[in-house]
């Protein structure tokens, strides 16, 4: 479509699509959480004076700092000490004594519930956000596709994201209760599909046997995106829904910037140290401006010929995979993360049992005091 019609017609097609889907959204949407008439509503300056400005800072710092270590090559320490004893007692500091309308609440995170499935969900988006930053390197580096047909990858995956959660909505969530069988077999399926994608990602592996591999990643991911929030409200009190779901969002967006740095920074370190030995194993010396250059353009690889075109090949080759296998990995954990959630839900437990689940143990001691 770009040939015969170009980037701006095929922007502008999407225009009119997004905007009904907007205004369906608006008046889909239920009225019953805006305040009743005769309620007071507090003035716009007092609202604005409660942000947690301080919170938010050192919440961004710790963030920063943590990613700016991890992506680094060689990893840099210093960032990721002073993140995490530093930059997050901080944070934890303000939140639990300082602020009055917290970033994050950490009563809330108390929550065995909660907090697991903010870390899995987190686990999770941060490996798919490596499959869609990097299957498009493959298809321009290693099997050649052109500039503007190289995102075409991205197409299954996202296409099968969809249908995973219209499917599992429509066919299965049709109930209030547990679904955490549910929850664990596909995250399991999921760190499966990022396995298969690793040993695929080779300039010899079967095109449309790839896509279909990124489309089953899409489409078992957004399953577990309805699943996982399904399960959170079965096991959370409904007093606290309001602000779970939300919280639950928060984590699953902080993967898009997780998965950049990680991934990136083990895609980098990997490429380089790939490229550098092909490089001096097939005799043409350590070509240092070849390799950063590589490193900044992956389609650079398709204009390259003879042996500098198979070492560009196999370096981005093992880096794929290890990106992938890396992502499986931590996906293995989040399924190990996911089925510490339990399958219990609120309504099932004793009173004592749901406040101690809320609000935690020390403030469930203080309280009997």
């Amino acid at each position: 479509m770009v040939k015969p019609f170009g980037w701006r017609p095929i922007f502008w097609l999407q225009a009119p699509i997004a905007s009904a889907a907007g205004i369906g959204i608006f008046f889909s949407a239920a009225d019953s959480i805006s305040k009743p008439e005769g309620s007071y509503k507090e003035p716009l300056r007092t609202q604005i004076a409660q942000i947690d400005y301080l919170g938010a800072t050192a919440w961004i710092l710790t963030i920063v700092l943590f990613l700016y270590g991890l992506s680094s090559d060689p990893i840099s320490i210093v960032p990721l000490l002073l993140s995490l004893f530093l930059a997050f007692p901080i944070f934890l500091l303000i939140e639990s004594h300082l602020a009055s309308s917290p970033v994050i609440p950490l009563p809330i995170l108390r929550s065995r519930a909660t907090l697991l499935s903010c870390l899995a969900t987190l686990a999770l988006m941060l490996s798919r956000w490596t499959v869609l930053f990097y299957t498009p390197v493959y298809t321009l580096a290693v099997r050649r596709w052109p500039q503007a047909s190289a995102g075409l990858i991205l197409l299954p995956t996202n296409f099968g994201f969809g249908v995973g959660g219209l499917l599992a909505g429509w066919l299965h969530i049709r109930r209030q209760g547990s679904f955490y069988l549910a929850c664990v077999l596909a995250f399991a399926c999921f760190a499966a599909s990022l396995f298969v994608l690793a040993g695929l990602s080779t300039a010899a592996s079967s095109a449309p046997g790839y896509m279909a591999a990124a489309f089953a990643n899409g489409l078992v991911t957004g399953a577990i995106l309805n699943y996982t929030m399904a399960h959170l409200l079965h096991l959370t009190p409904a007093e606290t829904h309001t602000i779970v779901t939300p919280l639950l969002a928060t984590f699953r967006g902080f993967a898009g910037s997780f998965g950049s740095a990680i991934g990136g920074g083990i895609f980098t370190r990997t490429l380089k140290r790939a490229l550098e030995r092909g490089f001096v194993e097939a005799g043409l010396g350590e070509r240092k401006e070849l390799t950063t250059r590589l490193l900044g353009s992956p389609a650079l690889a398709a204009s390259l010929q003879g042996r500098e075109r198979m070492v560009a090949v196999q370096g981005f080759e093992t880096a794929l995979k290890t990106l992938f296998l890396a992502g499986s990995v931590l996906a293995v954990v989040a399924t190990v993360i996911q089925a510490g959630t339990g399958w219990r839900g609120a309504e099932e437990k004793k009173g004592g049992d749901v406040e101690e689940d809320l609000v935690g143990p020390d403030e469930e001691r203080h309280r009997s005091l």
